[in-house]
């Protein structure tokens, strides 16, 4: 499980968080304070950066109920 940071346009064109999810053009999404569970092991990594694959995502939803 990956849980982090998604930075957003304050507003307008893709400023929520399905539009960021949806584009078509990107294949990655970049997150930051990134926190990193095993579902093996249930050990938690942390990282301030990575960029995730969209193909690797089997669910994404935002922790705030924005977007």
């Amino acid at each position: 499980m990956i849980v982090g940071d998604v930075t957003l346009p304050p507003e307008g064109y893709q400023s929520r968080f399905s539009d960021a999810i949806n584009r078509e053009d990107l294949s990655f999404i970049p997150l930051t304070d990134v926190e990193i569970t095993s579902r093996a092991s249930g050990e938690v990594t942390h990282r301030e950066f990575i960029v995730l694959g969209k193909a690797h995502i089997e669910i994404a939803f935002p922790l705030d109920g924005d977007g």
